[in-house]
């Protein structure tokens, strides 16, 4: 009997490593890359402003003083994204190849599996060359969400409430506004479309994730202008047609590129509802 349940105790405790044998990680390798990388950004962060960075002309402190009152960078946006590859696995693989010189926070596979790829107070490099209203540098304000999709399929909704769930998270936890819910192809209309037409905006502004019109919309007043409406909400008119493409493609699932009576409804209720 003593004997037995020996058996049974070493069978336990052998548990977490058959377990860990079983599911070996496939990015040791990378992890420990980027945990090296955090080390050097750790070291960065800590070094003391001793002086010695100012030119001779430049009267020299005698010694150096910290602030007591500083904190982390605050992520203020979120950016989402469809991957344009055909796999959750290939996107991983990508976001962990330094030449690609791409990355995101988190990538949500289409059965619903989030990958968290960077801490959220890191910059990752998603946006690329992007401008929302007056900010050109989205990178260092925002958290960059993958969806695994190749950009010409719907959004599984195992995917979708995966993602209703961690927006609700960094929501609360960092008090990002409701319009900040954005995508990548509304940021950067002359290179980007994702995510693709069809992506359920509607049903995220719904759970308080981006602005939404009314439905039932009242006439534009006579003087109304929608490309100032367009650029208030914050897409740049640098290349007018594609800001109209990326509205149209957000807000009404439509891939055209004029605006039509409809749009422009839509965008004098957005102006009035928000702004």
């Amino acid at each position: 009997m003593k004997k037995s349940i020996y058996v049974g105790i070493v069978a336990l405790l052998s548990l977490p490593f058959i377990f860990t044998a079983c599911f070996r990680n496939p990015y040791k390798a990378t992890n420990k890359k980027h945990n090296h990388q955090i080390d050097s950004l750790t070291d960065i962060a800590e070094l003391p402003n001793n002086g010695g960075i100012f030119s001779d002309s430049v009267k020299q402190a005698p010694y150096w003083v910290g602030t007591t009152n500083f904190g982390l960078r605050k992520p203020n946006f979120v950016i989402i994204h469809h991957t344009a590859q055909n796999s959750c696995e290939e996107t991983l693989k990508t976001f962990t190849i330094p030449r690609t010189a791409v990355s995101a926070h988190y990538v949500i596979c289409k059965d619903g599996t989030i990958h968290q790829m960077l801490n959220d107070y890191m910059r990752a490099q998603h946006a690329g060359i992007s401008k929302w209203g007056n900010l050109i540098d989205i990178n260092s304000s925002s958290i960059g969400i993958e969806l695994d999709n190749n950009g010409f399929e719907p959004f599984d909704s195992l995917q979708i409430n995966s993602l209703l769930v961690l927006l609700n998270r960094l929501k609360q936890k960092y008090t990002i506004p409701t319009p900040n819910f954005i995508g990548h192809g509304d940021i950067a209309p002359t290179r980007k479309n994702d995510p693709n037409f069809r992506f359920p905006w509607k049903l995220l502004a719904t759970n308080g994730y981006g602005l939404w019109f009314d439905d039932i919309l009242p006439p534009a007043p006579s003087n109304f202008n929608p490309y100032i409406a367009l650029r208030i909400i914050g897409y740049d008119l640098k290349d007018s047609t594609a800001a109209v493409r990326s509205f149209k493609r957000h807000f009404l699932q439509d891939t055209t590129r004029r605006l039509n009576a409809v749009d422009t409804l839509v965008l004098s209720n957005l102006q009035r509802k928000y702004f």
